[in-house]
Formats: structure tokens, sequence, C-alpha cells
């Protein structure tokens, strides 16, 4: 990993009788996009606020490019972070292009970048309508040019694709993937794990304010062992000779119904259960091959805190 761009160190934080964050540690990179999940109250935006500056944390410190957040250095480096919150409010009355303009003074960015944002997000036709007529996802892509302006160098993003459509989500993802390339190192925090999974470097699990695991999904899978599933449609007279091939071979669960079958098997064993299917390819009419999911990772390791696995 390069030099961590956002120290988090033994951050703890209760409100009252609850206790919502115990004990965090986390790193991220410069230029890295890290995915904080979690269920509901798992402490995702407590995180964020308190990485922002915004909350102060009741233990631990956190540091943002080697600054404390309370150090006389930090405000100047703040102008370089931007957040878009969940749930954003801005000035019914203002139309889209005035409301950028009036961040861009508040954050001392040039007006001119305004207009280049609100084309990038796509809302260049909206620019001149009073925000009290923009819909909950045209308020989501406003929000997120208001995120922009300044080119910041670190992003908070918490749940920023609510209210999108499948076409705002798709270049929402475009953006972020070129800000990655910059440099811009993301933070961000999702319920969607379908829609993070393989948009960002790593994940970061919160559960009941805990620090569960940190990794790829490849490496949180890894941590797991979870079963790699492989479903079969075989042909009519397929069944008997597939049960046969799969019935000696160890640690390989074999379910046929009809002309369907599924194996489930470790990863380890991939290739080998590949290899006995390549041989039978002529009781085979199609395969699909199945790595566990984000969210099947995400269960697992919630099944582990349970004690049910």
């Amino acid at each position: 990993m390069n030099t961590p761009n956002v120290e988090v160190m033994q951050i703890s934080r209760c409100f009252g009788a609850v206790q919502a964050l115990t004990n965090v540690d986390l790193c991220v990179a410069q230029g890295e996009a890290l995915g904080l999940i979690g269920h509901n109250g798992a402490g995702k935006s407590t995180l964020i606020k308190l990485m922002l500056g915004l909350l102060q944390p009741d233990r631990g410190e956190i540091r943002i490019a080697g600054q404390s957040l309370h150090g006389p250095a930090y405000r100047n480096l703040r102008r370089q972070i931007a957040y878009l919150p969940e749930n954003i409010v801005f000035y019914d009355n203002l139309s889209g292009l005035e409301t950028l303009q009036f961040f861009a003074d508040l954050k001392g960015a040039r007006r001119a970048q305004c207009a280049e944002l609100l084309d990038e997000v796509g809302l260049t036709h909206a620019a001149r309508r009073a925000v009290r007529g923009y819909s909950k996802g045209m308020r989501q892509r406003l929000g997120f040019a208001q995120a922009l302006l300044g080119n910041p160098t670190l992003l908070f993003l918490d749940e920023p694709t609510t209210g999108l459509d499948p076409e705002g989500i798709r270049e929402f993802y475009e953006i972020l993937r070129t800000l990655k390339a910059r440099g811009v190192t993301v933070i961000l925090s999702s319920h969607n794990l379908a829609q993070i999974e393989g948009r960002v470097d790593r994940l970061a699990l919160l559960r009941l304010g805990k620090l569960e695991a940190v990794g790829s999904v490849k490496e949180l899978r890894a941590g797991l062992n979870l079963p790699l599933v492989i479903n079969l449609k075989l042909q009519t007279d397929g069944a008997p000779t597939i049960q046969a091939a799969f019935a000696s071979m160890q640690d390989v669960t074999l379910q046929i119904d009809n002309a369907s079958a599924e194996i489930r098997c470790e990863h380890r064993q991939k290739m080998s259960v590949v290899a006995a299917l390549g041989r039978l390819a002529d009781r085979i009419e199609d395969i699909d091959i199945h790595e566990p999911s984000l969210e099947d990772v995400f269960l697992g390791y919630a099944e582990i805190h349970d004690g049910r696995a």
C-alpha cells in the first residue's frame, strides 16, 4: 500500500448509551477507492463524519495526509476534501446553476467550473430550472456536482447513488473511475452490494460498530472459504454419467433434479471440477459458474459473528 492518505487509529465513539464505533483501525491510500459496507446502524455514516471532522471521537486519532484533523495545518487541507451526504438539501428557489455558483463561492472555486460540472453529471438541460422542480435523482446529481467543485483530492460519498436510475448509476461510476485515475481518494458507503462490487479497490465491513474485515472481494472470499456454485443443464441421458463422475470426488456436493444439476466445491477444487466437466461435455447442454457474490461474503461474516457458521 502507498503512504496512507487517511489513517484511522483506534477510533471509538458513543452517543449516550449507544456505542457507535469501537476501536476502529483503518488506512486508506492515496488514489484508492474504499467501500464501507454494513447493516443499518453499523457505524458507516458516523465513521465518515469522524473522518471529516464533523464529529469528535471519544478515543483515538484520525490523520489525513499526515495531519491531525484538529491541527493548525488542517484548515488549508480541508479545501481539498469534499463530501456528499446521504440526504442533501438545497435552496428550492435557486436554479441548479445558481446552487453550484453559491457553493463555488463558499469553497473559493471557479464559477466557470459550474457549467462544466452540470454537463458532466447530465444536468445541462436543467441548469436554469429551479431546484424545487428537480426529481430525487436530479438532486443527487446536483449534489455530486457540488462535491466535485474545486477538484477535491479526497472525496467522501454517503449512499451516493440513492434515487439514480440505471443510466445515472453507470454515469456516476464512470466519473468515479476517471477521478480515481487522476489520483483522487474515494471513500463511499453503500447498501447496494451488487453495485459497488468490482468498482472499489477494497471493502471495509462494519458490524455493530466494529471493523469485521478489510480487503478486496477476492481476499474477503478467501477469508471465508465460501463454496463455488456450478449449475448444469444436462442432456436427457446425462444425469447417471454426471452422478458417477463425481461420486468419489471428496468435498464436492452434487445435487441432481431431472435435467439440471448443482455442484458446490471449495475454490481450490475449481480447476479439477471444471476439467472433469470438460470430459463430460457430451452430457452437458449448458454450464454457469457462480463465484460467491459480495452479498454472500457480507452474509458469511454476519453468520460468523452470530455464531451460526
